[in-house]
């Protein structure tokens, strides 16, 4: 089921050569990865390393500032934002990924720190690139900031779409469509969708969100039911959009008022956990037109829900699996909703699960990493330390995962591959 989303990647990235034949390598241009929903298609990755050993751990680099988005890999390249605290600096940041040297830093804006949850940043948005620009994005007191820098870190455009009003602060990442970088808007106001256009900024579309009410998800974009469907859970509903023009194709109403996981889809239903102030899991069928609420939901549960990570879909689109805040994690039959299992595997978890040859990666807020082979029974094949706090979620390139922890960005692969030369 995983290839045919092949020709997505491709288009999403903006490439025009094919990835190889092996499926060795694969950059993770953006939140999520390649597909936006967690996956590599690697294979023959550690599964075992310890930080404070240096067991595994090919390199790691100390990160000016803090921040929770996930680093980003395209070819030789790794980017991360910050934010300065004290300097009340916001800042793309470009590594090497052989050595974990930093090659630059920018500052995209300057500005008063805004009103966050305390466990949100000020650098919560994972960049993307096309292999060409990243885009990032930030909040400059009420008005989001998306700017696109080369990579030599030359700024190439900066926009500023619309208004963001949020207690919690602002983490919605920029996702990349054709010629298009779409922001989520949603924020206690006049909330919106918005496109921008890559080569310039400009707004291309921009779509009211009716309900008014923060969220922080990031879509996905999918080609279903013969269309290209850009689906949110967000602002009281979950809705699908042309991402061409912003037009809506479906909507249903809830199951919540506020959210923050993106979904995930499987080839045949979407998957949402949420959120506040009720918690709900739902699969859906994503065809149909106008309001589906009452016809579309396939099943739905409310316990054990997540409301920050993300979840995953593994064994080839046959288990839907999960971890809430407060550490149980949970395998379901993704048709069904038939629960298979639920267990308890930490304290506490911000960051969203990857799947990697067949086995899903669980990071906790205490950088322990959790990974189970999904299937019937809990099946616990490794537990490795990071030694570190960790928020972000992890990427995968080039045989190598990539965490951002507090303090440091690691680089857990074969150590006979290092270049040295990075801050330790």
């Amino acid at each position: 089921m995983r290839n045919r989303f092949l020709p997505l990647l491709l288009l999403l990235a903006g490439i025009a050569r094919p990835l190889p034949a092996a499926a060795a390598a694969e950059e993770w241009p953006s939140w999520r990865g390649p597909r936006g929903d967690g996956s590599s298609l690697e294979t023959g990755l550690p599964t075992d390393w310890d930080g404070p050993t240096g067991r595994n751990i090919r390199w790691k680099t100390a990160i000016p500032g803090a921040g929770h988005a996930s680093p980003i890999v395209w070819g030789d390249r790794i980017f991360v934002v910050s934010c300065r605290e004290s300097e009340l600096q916001r800042i793309l940041l470009c590594l090497d990924r052989t050595s974990g040297r930093i090659l630059w830093e920018q500052t995209v804006i300057r500005a008063p720190l805004e009103k966050k949850h305390r466990l949100n940043s000020y650098a919560s948005s994972t960049p993307a690139t096309d292999g060409r620009l990243v885009y990032v994005s930030f909040l400059d007191r009420n008005e989001i900031v998306v700017a696109a820098y080369d990579f030599d870190g030359r700024q190439r455009w900066l926009a500023r779409p619309g208004e963001f009003s949020s207690m919690h602060g602002f983490c919605s990442p920029p996702v990349l469509f054709e010629n298009l970088v779409i922001i989520n808007g949603d924020h206690d106001g006049d909330a919106y969708l918005a496109a921008l256009d890559r080569e310039s900024g400009k707004t291309v579309w921009k779509t009211p969100r009716e309900n008014k009410t923060r969220s922080y998800c990031a879509p996905i974009i999918r080609q279903i039911d013969g269309r290209w469907q850009m689906i949110l859970s967000g602002s009281k509903c979950v809705a699908s959009y042309d991402p061409r023009d912003g037009s809506r194709h479906w909507i249903i109403d809830g199951p919540t008022e506020q959210f923050v996981a993106s979904l995930v889809y499987n080839g045949e239903l979407l998957f949402l956990t949420a959120g506040f102030p009720e918690f709900h899991m739902l699969a859906i069928r994503p065809d149909g037109s106008g309001n589906v609420t009452d016809t579309h939901i396939a099943w739905r549960t409310t316990k054990g829900c997540s409301y920050v990570p993300s979840p995953i879909v593994g064994g080839g689109g046959k288990y839907f699996l999960l971890v809430s805040d407060g550490g149980l994690a949970s395998c379901f039959v993704a048709a069904t909703g038939e629960r298979l299992w639920m267990e308890r595997i930490g304290p506490h978890y911000s960051a969203s699960p990857i799947e990697v040859d067949g086995l899903i990666h669980f990071l906790s807020d205490r950088g322990a990493t959790k990974i189970v082979r999904p299937g019937p029974q809990f099946d616990l094949v490794a537990e490795n330390e990071l030694g570190e706090d960790c928020y972000a979620s992890p990427a995968v390139s080039r045989g190598c995962i990539f965490i951002r922890a507090e303090k440091h960005l690691y680089c857990i692969g074969p150590k006979e591959e290092s270049a040295g030369g990075a801050t330790k």
